[in-house]
């Protein structure tokens, strides 16, 4: 069964950086995909950042590029986000997700508040 645990969210004032984690369990963390989606109070889901865990190959949304860095441990089976010069839009719930076969987002960690505010 996959299992998908995020951590470290927090309150942050602008400008500020935060590192989130997912750990991940019940599949071959390598040679999968693995997603950053977020939801903003009163939005709807955005997903933000991939990285392909084999390579470390990565993919990002216009509106975080340059600001947050994916990376990952094999090793450990984790998944981090680094997040430099957060903004108040940046203040949502982040979560950890995978796509199934079919790639549809079906595989979703519980989440992590990130709070972007001075």
């Amino acid at each position: 069964e996959v299992h998908l645990v995020e951590s470290g969210g927090a309150l942050v004032q602008p400008g500020g950086s935060l590192r989130i984690s997912c750990v991940a369990s019940g599949f071959t963390f390598t040679n999968n995909w693995l997603h950053w989606v977020r939801q903003a109070p009163g939005k709807g889901l955005e997903w933000i950042s991939g990285i392909y865990t084999r390579d470390g190959d990565t993919m990002s949304a216009d509106s975080v590029k340059g600001r947050f860095t994916l990376s990952r441990d094999n090793t450990k089976n984790v998944m981090y986000l680094q997040m430099n010069r957060l903004k108040s839009e940046d203040t949502a719930r982040y979560y950890c997700a995978k796509k199934d076969g079919l790639g549809t987002f079906r595989y979703w960690g519980q989440g992590t508040q990130v709070t972007v505010s001075s």
